[in-house]
Formats: structure tokens, C-alpha cells, sequence
């Protein structure tokens, strides 16, 4: 499974590594991924995430079934 993140849509990027000489090599930039279980209680079931670090602070600001609903209305996360 790709490196995305399942509420936030993020995903890597790409650039350069650049030496003190000036060298460009190509690199990537992965996301900061974590799988984490969330307890649902609209729906009574816990569901399984791989979610970003910046997703896991959304939750614990806007509360996780709002984080869920938001995903949802954009198409990042199934029903």
C-alpha cells in the first residue's frame, strides 16, 4: 500500500539532495506516518488509520468524527 496518509491526502514529495558542493542528487520526501485504531462512537466500531502526524493533531483538535466526515466529503475515505 502507498505511503498516503487516509485523511489528509498527503503524500511524498520530491526533490534534491544538495552537497556542499553544490551536487544535485534526487530524493524523496516521505510522509510521517502512523497507524493508529479510532473508536467511532456514531458507529459503534473501531476503524485502523494510517494517518499523518498533522492528521493525528486534527483529531485532537476538531475531535475524530469530524476529521472522519471531512475525509469522507472529500474522497479520501470509504464508507
Amino acid at each position: 500500500m502507498a505511503r498516503v496518509c487516509e485523511l489528509t491526502g498527503k503524500k511524498a514529495m520530491v526533490g534534491n539532495n544538495v552537497s556542499h558542493a553544490m551536487n544535485k542528487t534526487r530524493r524523496k520526501f516521505n510522509v510521517n506516518l502512523v497507524k493508529k485504531r479510532f473508536y467511532l462512537p456514531e458507529e459503534d466500531r473501531w476503524i485502523a488509520l494510517k494517518v499523518s502526524t498533522k492528521a493525528l493533531k486534527n483529531i485532537n483538535k476538531k475531535g475524530i468524527t469530524a476529521v472522519v466526515k471531512e475525509a469522507r466529503l472529500k474522497g479520501y475515505l470509504k464508507k
